[in-house]
């Protein structure tokens, strides 16, 4: 699984980076960004959750 934010659409909320850090952090802009490459397998559900849970639906599965 691959994911990626929508800097157009991300407001720097943070549910993202707060819930699952190991996948989401911060760009130089103060908005969210997903790491390179796939998501590790334990962390797929944690990822999933954000992807429902971002209030502007900026992240997607890739």
């Amino acid at each position: 699984m691959k994911v990626s934010v929508d800097q157009d659409l991300c407001v720097s909320c943070g549910f993202c980076v707060d819930n699952c850090p190991e996948v989401f952090s911060w760009n130089d802009e103060g908005k969210s960004q997903a790491i390179a490459g796939d998501v590790p397998e334990d962390l797929e559900e944690a990822t999933r959750e954000c992807i429902e849970g971002c209030p502007t639906e900026a992240i997607k599965e890739l």
